[in-house]
């Protein structure tokens, strides 16, 4: 869907939402849930699709004509495209336990390249003609799986690495079909990168001086050769979930990334769990929360205190013992909880992040591509769980209603 005052940004949402590891999965997701859903917010015009595809899904793809034909006629049948591809889970992302599974393999492992790879290759099939290309991936590595300094060090060297080499894929890929393609690092909670100072310190000290060394040492190119081709292809997903779980506003998130010169590559529309801890006594709060408690993804927690201080519990089973005695003004939970809803029961969700998110994006044309992600329906509370097609278009209602110019 085209939106903005000219025309010019993409809105989608992202099929991570569905259940579903096969290319089998992926084409009856499609059907199933895409098609009627395009006929309720885009029935006259081609609808752009957030594709997710898990390392089973896109091997099937690489290498098969037959089998990309017969996608690419599935899309074109249904007036669907792809612009944006979710390359952060590799593995199986639904109703089983994921929790910290979903960061591995990381950026230090050369199969996290090889699946990026294989992904450049069938976004670069899909994309339509005049489209630039995003793929959003995982923030190098979990910071729990790395005590020691000098395990986080060879981690961002390795995840350097591996991200100029896939630039330099995307780099000649350009050069051979006009065709720009950037990947979109997405931070998260207890990451290795998980906030705006810790991204910018990385690209700055990290991805373009390691990064470029190696592009120079592989490919003999210039310094600035080098630099430019990181800028061009490497860049941010923001998710506003993420960052709002931090205590960032978009303020300070999109000036941070303009100011550094790194690119947004990919804005994801999303609202977490925030908690305000002035109930007393807690019992009603932490009835509240216990449904969300769940096994299957990571709930990081962040508490802010009366000073700005922050705590962190890696999850929130490991939290909710504390609520009575915790001292923090508020919480905010690593739950993606639906964008058009800000309150429930005691809780509240981070949904007035979004609204400048959004203006802010749009703003100076920063980030083209913009993709609803709420992917915890099959575990949400039974009293908030509603028919999933309505539910998204729900959710790009919201959105139309929020971003600035509405639809073109």
């Amino acid at each position: 869907m085209r939106i903005g005052t000219k025309g010019e940004h993409r809105l989608t949402y992202c099929t991570n939402i569905h259940p579903g590891e096969t290319l089998e999965d992926v084409t009856d997701n499609l059907t199933t849930y895409t098609v009627p859903l395009k006929a309720l917010v885009s029935p006259s015009d081609a609808m752009g699709v957030g594709l997710r595809l898990s390392n089973q899904a896109v091997a099937e793809l690489v290498g098969d004509e037959a089998k990309l034909e017969r996608f690419e006629q599935l899309l074109l049948d249904h007036d669907l495209y792809v612009f944006t591809l979710n390359g952060f889970p590799y593995g199986s992302f639904h109703r089983q336990r994921v929790k910290d599974d979903v960061y591995r393999p990381d950026w230090r492992d050369d199969e996290r390249l090889q699946y990026t790879l294989r992904l450049i290759e069938v976004l670069a099939r899909l994309l339509p003609d005049g489209e630039e290309g995003s793929i959003s991936t995982s923030p190098l590595s979990y910071k729990p799986w790395l005590d020691l300094d000098v395990e986080r060090q060879s981690a961002f060297r390795a995840g350097a690495e591996h991200l100029a080499a896939a630039a330099f894929q995307l780099f000649d890929l350009r050069n051979r079909t006009a065709q720009l393609l950037h990947i979109g690092i997405e931070p998260e909670p207890d990451c290795l990168i998980e906030n705006t100072p810790e991204t910018i310190a990385f690209f700055e000290e990290w991805l373009f001086r390691s990064g470029a060394k190696y592009l120079r040492r592989e490919y003999g190119l210039s310094k600035s050769q080098a630099e430019d081709i990181l800028r061009t292809h490497i860049g941010v997903c923001y998710d506003t979930c993420h960052f709002a779980v931090e205590f960032e506003t978009p303020e300070e998130v999109l000036s941070g990334f303009r100011s550094a010169g790194i690119r947004l590559s990919k804005l994801q529309i999303s609202a977490a769990l925030r908690v305000p801890l002035d109930v007393r006594p807690r019992d009603e709060l932490e009835s509240a929360l216990e449904p969300f408690a769940e096994s299957t993804y990571l709930h990081q927690v962040v508490a802010r205190s009366a000073d700005g201080s922050l705590h962190r519990y890696p999850d929130l089973p490991d939290a909710l013992p504390k609520l009575g005695d915790e001292e923090a003004e508020e919480w905010r939970i690593h739950y993606h909880v639906p964008i058009f809803i800000d309150a429930f029961q005691q809780l509240r969700s981070t949904q007035d992040d979004i609204r400048p998110a959004l203006t802010g994006t749009l703003q100076d044309d920063f980030c083209r591509h913009l993709e609803i992600e709420t992917y915890t329906w099959d575990v949400l509370p039974e009293e908030m769980k509603t028919d999933i097609v309505t539910s998204i278009e729900r959710e790009y209602a919201w959105v139309l209603e929020n971003v600035p110019g509405g639809p073109a």
